[in-house]
């Protein structure tokens, strides 16, 4: 019977070649890292704060260099890092560290979460930051105060 052949990079069906992916289930390819419990972590950390960060190490100790520009870039828009910020060291905890990229379906740390919605890793707040677009949502979003406008002397 023809129905599978392992040796090759595509199963035949009836004679039609199907790739790998579209022949088999999800779950042959899929690891599901992200059980009940983390879900619901998650879920309450990014319902119950404003700001969320999941990041490798402490807002204090970074222990990468992505975490580490994220946590600068909220230290220079004036993030009140003590009240506004709720952090996960994801290196603390093998479960969240797989399952927040599970969640996100984004495949990298640090993942910031602003007001219940993912914004990004640390590209996307780098660009945001020198665009002015993270300085307005983080206005919008009561996490920092606008900058006060200069007056033009007259």
């Amino acid at each position: 019977m023809n129905f599978i052949r392992t040796t090759t990079s595509a199963l035949r069906l009836n004679n039609r070649i199907l790739t790998h992916r579209a022949a088999l289930p999800a779950t042959s390819f899929a690891v599901r890292h992200l059980s009940d419990s983390t879900k619901k972590t998650i879920e309450d950390a990014i319902a119950q704060n404003k700001l969320v960060v999941f990041m490798k190490g402490t807002p204090d100790a970074p222990q990468c260099g992505f975490s580490r520009a994220v946590m600068q870039i909220l230290t220079v828009q004036g993030v009140d890092m003590q009240n506004s910020l709720k952090s996960f060291n994801i290196l603390a905890d093998e479960e969240l560290r797989s399952g927040i990229k599970e969640y996100s379906s984004w495949p990298t740390i640090p993942q910031v979460y602003i007001n219940g919605e993912f914004v990004g890793g640390c590209d996307i707040m780098l660009n945001m930051h020198q665009s002015g677009d993270l300085e307005s949502l983080l206005v919008k979003e009561g996490l920092v105060q606008p900058e006060p406008e200069e007056n033009p002397r007259s």
